[in-house]
């Protein structure tokens, strides 16, 4: 189901985060796990215990190596989700796998994702969805409920504007970091998450389970990244209009074949 419920819409609005379970199943689930894990291999291989966090961890623009993942981002059910909680007019604002591999047991601090790619307006939401079993032991996320209420955090004294630009780590400190609540995962399930939730997540201490998760991002269509002089953030449009032509333009013809 790609229509949430009136309590999902009260448990995002809340909490800063909804799960929604068994988004993905069956054929379908088993296609994406394959196509990301094909190109997962063919760019970054194995886990390098001697490797940087973006070679273990990250592989951006996952859509343009699987038709597979592009038709789930470009027309799937989360476009419709999107839609529902940000307004009539959606883009794509980033899509890429987020792996903890077996033996990867870095952590990732607090952050939240408009710390990342800031866009004005602040209503983007970031979908994760599990291709694997994801819980303590193999590094789940970890969520600090109703922390999306205080708006962006200024971390301005900490990191410069050309460090939050680069894309460098910008976690952060939290006071009630006890309050965090475990977001356990199935495969197929999705969590969707507030821009300004505060999230983070351990390191994976399986030694024989990866905790692998689809990550799509998706924005008001007129975005535009504040870290950029305010230029538009460019992705593909996948629902109603945008005043950019950069957006209305981008991967169009894929967006089509993708049936948006």
């Amino acid at each position: 189901m790609s229509q949430l419920t009136d309590q999902q819409r009260a448990s995002f609005e809340r909490d800063g985060f909804v799960v929604l379970p068994a988004l993905v199943v069956g054929a379908d689930l088993d296609l994406l796990v394959d196509e990301c894990m094909l190109a997962w291999s063919a760019v970054k291989g194995p886990y390098d215990p001697d490797g940087t966090w973006l070679h273990n961890a990250l592989l951006p623009m996952i859509h343009h190596h699987s038709a597979a993942v592009r038709r789930y981002y470009y027309g799937g059910p989360l476009v419709t989700v999107a839609e529902q909680l940000i307004g009539p007019n959606i883009k794509g604002a980033a899509s890429q796998l987020t792996f903890k591999l077996r033996g990867n047991q870095q952590t990732f601090g607090w952050h939240q994702d408009n710390g990342y790619g800031e866009l004005d307006p602040a209503n983007a939401i970031s979908t994760l969805t599990a291709l694997d079993v994801a819980d303590e032991e193999n590094g789940c996320l970890w969520v600090l409920p109703g922390s999306h209420r205080q708006g962006q955090v200024d971390i301005s004294d900490s990191f410069g504007a050309a460090q939050k630009a680069s894309g460098a780590e910008l976690t952060m400190e939290v006071a009630d970091a006890a309050s965090a609540v475990p977001v356990r995962m199935q495969p197929g399930d999705v969590i969707v998450l507030h821009s300004h939730v505060l999230h983070c997540s351990h390191g994976n201490t399986s030694a024989t389970r990866d905790r692998r998760i689809l990550f799509l991002r998706y924005a008001d269509a007129d975005a535009v990244e504040v870290y950029n002089q305010g230029q538009p953030r460019v992705g593909p449009l996948l629902r109603g209009t945008s005043r950019f032509s950069e957006v209305s333009t981008c991967e169009q013809e894929w967006v089509r074949e993708c049936g948006t």
